[in-house]
């Protein structure tokens, strides 16, 4: 096996073979050249803004009229509070995996879930588990608890102080939740914890957001906590911030793994050995097999949870329903498991601790965002905890096909098919 040395020895001779190592360093010396004139026009859309961004890159027309035409024929009016600097729009595909039969406390009955992606035969294994499930009377999916995170930091000038500083924020809980109270119509100050490190101390602030997502909501709100703090603490901090990293927002940590942060789902199903055997062309027994061999793979990796690709799904779903595809980071870790069932029926779950999904707010108003989550009966007020549950029961969908495919040696030839322009029946028979 090459090493470290080896592999970049090779990568750097590969380099030279291109350029030499004065016209790297010429391309690595600072540029003193004018800088070029900044995007104009700042949130506006008016037609107006949208030339006098486009006056700046040199396209031909035809890549231009492939983000937005030029007679105004896709107005950009509806993303006006969504971006700034805007140009025009990106079209994604976006394909219907289902039907998928759930059975949840705030999602019930069959749903066809619209997935954007670039990534051929994703669809496709998503519409085979999602099929299965259904063929088995469907899956629970269950909606455990939630609450969105926000934990501002502050500095205070010794240990001593920062444990005085503390005690003033337990006594004030009540203040700093009407704090909270007096940004917002929707969200709830629920939960207020902390960490102390030295002469620094964490807010931990857990709220509950509606049907938003609730990101914006509660940074909002955790803003108003801080003015309240200092202007009123006993013991004042010498600096803050309104987010000091412990909350896990936008990336996997295992303090979102192990409690909540969005809504935590849990998912299962099972599924009798003939239709494993006829939908997924495996057996239990196989299934069970390669989950416990990817678990000590996943360990070694150093993977938070144990899961094949819920990235995947949530990916595909978040940009079809106008969520934030950030969000992935943090909403896909967490747990599958298969076993086999004393009754040689294989029993699948799942668990993601930290799903970031909301039915208002954000991008859900955007017309192509807004009419995927129609598609599901779940546009609007009312639906962001049923949109949670479709995740859980789509992310289990995934897991079965996916491993299904690498049991039976389909993976690789699926992908050959449908990736490779092959998009043929012969494929579908394998996803």
């Amino acid at each position: 096996m090459a090493s470290n040395e080896d592999r970049v020895g090779k990568f750097l001779r590969r380099l030279l073979e291109r350029r030499s190592s004065a016209e790297i360093v010429q391309s690595l010396s600072r540029d003193d050249k004018p800088v070029p004139p900044r995007v104009p026009g700042g949130s506006s859309v008016t037609k107006e803004a949208v030339e006098s961004r486009w006056e700046l890159v040199n396209v031909p027309g035809h890549s231009r009229d492939a983000l937005h035409a030029r007679n105004g024929a896709d107005s950009l009016e509806p993303y006006g509070h969504n971006i700034e600097n805007c140009i025009g729009t990106v079209k994604v595909p976006v394909g219907l995996a289902g039907p998928l039969r759930i059975r949840g406390t705030y999602a019930a009955g069959d749903y066809y879930v619209p997935l954007a992606t670039t990534e051929a035969a994703l669809v496709a294994s998503y519409a085979r588990g999602a099929r299965t499930i259904s063929e088995a009377g469907g899956c629970v999916s269950i909606l455990l608890h939630e609450g969105m995170r926000r934990t501002p930091g502050f500095g205070l000038s010794s240990l001593t102080e920062a444990g005085l500083f503390a005690i003033w924020c337990i006594e004030q809980r009540d203040a700093l939740r009407a704090a909270a109270a007096s940004t917002t119509r929707h969200g709830e100050l629920i939960d207020i914890g902390m960490a102390v490190e030295g002469n620094h101390v964490y807010l931990i602030l857990d709220y509950t957001t509606g049907d938003a997502s609730g990101q914006n909501m509660v940074t909002i709100a955790t803003q108003a906590v801080c003015d309240y703090i200092m202007e009123n603490a006993t013991v004042r901090p010498q600096f803050y911030f309104v987010e000091a990293n412990l909350s896990g927002d936008k990336k996997a940590t295992a303090h979102s793994f192990v409690s909540v942060r969005g809504k935590k789902v849990s998912a299962e199903v099972t599924l009798p050995a003939d239709l494993v055997q006829s939908r997924l062309h495996t057996t239990p027994q196989q299934l069970e097999r390669y989950w416990k061999m990817s678990a000590i793979g996943a360990i070694q990796s150093g993977s938070i949870g144990v899961q094949g690709h819920f990235a995947n799904a949530l990916t595909a779903l978040y940009i079809a329903c106008g969520q934030d595809p950030a969000c992935v980071a943090e909403s896909a870790v967490g747990v599958t498991r298969f076993e086999v069932t004393p009754t040689g029926e294989l029993y699948a779950a799942v668990t993601l601790p930290s799903v970031v999904v909301g039915t208002v707010g954000g991008g859900t108003a955007l017309p192509s965002q807004h009419a995927c989550l129609e598609i599901m009966g779940l546009a609007g007020p009312g639906k962001a905890q049923a949109l949670a549950e479709v995740c859980g029961a789509l992310a289990l969908a995934g897991e079965l096909s996916i491993t299904a495919a690498l049991c039976s040696g389909d993976f690789a030839r699926a992908h050959q098919k449908l990736a490779r322009g092959n998009n043929t029946a012969a494929g579908d028979n394998h996803f």
